[in-house]
């Protein structure tokens, strides 16, 4: 009797270790659970994110080549107006070519009459002449006072940069050094600014302005 009564208490302590063990084990269960649904959770949102992340991606990628797209239109506009630019130039060029050398032509007709009433005498037809690689775009014989000159002469449409009349200077400089005679250096345009006028009067040149003649 007392052997059956110390294996029934025997029995029970380890039934009740068991259930106690079991409700440990079913708290870490549960536990683990939450921590499963919690990381499930976080990993949802973690590819929401990666998702929205993605769009964004595309969204900046289609931007991208919207930009790229622009910019090649712009670059092309930029080519046609250059293009364009250029042969507006080139058409500008030749138009103002063709009104120096209309100036040119107008000046080997008039300007012997219009030197002679300054007391130059203009002795042979005027020519357009290189010397020593320059080109000299009116080139004749003249005398004044007497003396025989070189007359070297220089068209441009206006007279507003002393690069030209420095230009002048230098040809007619080649001209006296090159054929060793003396040079009337002439300057024909159709219009001079004042100050222009002033300083080719004091380094010797005539300057004649086409409603001269």
């Amino acid at each position: 009797m007392l052997l059956d009564l110390l294996e029934e208490v025997e029995r029970q302590r380890e039934e009740s270790v068991t259930k106690r063990e079991f409700n440990e084990l079913k708290e870490i269960v549960r536990e683990l659970a939450q921590r499963v649904n919690e990381l499930a959770e976080a990993q949802k949102r973690t590819e929401q994110r990666v998702e929205e992340l993605a769009e964004a991606q595309r969204r900046t990628e289609q931007r991208v080549e919207e930009l790229a797209e622009a910019q090649r239109r712009t670059e092309e506009e930029i080519r046609k107006l250059a293009q364009g630019q250029r042969w507006l130039r080139q058409e500008v060029g030749g138009l103002a070519r063709s009104v120096a050398y209309a100036l040119e032509n107008e000046a080997f007709r008039r300007l012997p009459e219009f030197l002679r009433t300054k007391g130059i005498e203009v002795l042979e037809r005027m020519v357009r002449r290189e010397v020593a690689g320059e080109e000299i775009n009116l080139f004749g014989r003249a005398r004044r006072d007497g003396e025989e000159l070189l007359l070297v002469g220089e068209a441009v449409l206006r007279l507003d940069d002393t690069s030209k009349l420095r230009r002048l200077k230098e040809k007619a400089a080649l001209v006296e050094t090159e054929l060793g005679e003396k040079v009337l250096p002439v300057l024909v345009t159709h219009f001079a600014v004042r100050r222009l006028l002033e300083r080719a009067e004091r380094a010797g040149v005539m300057v004649v302005q086409s409603f001269e003649w």
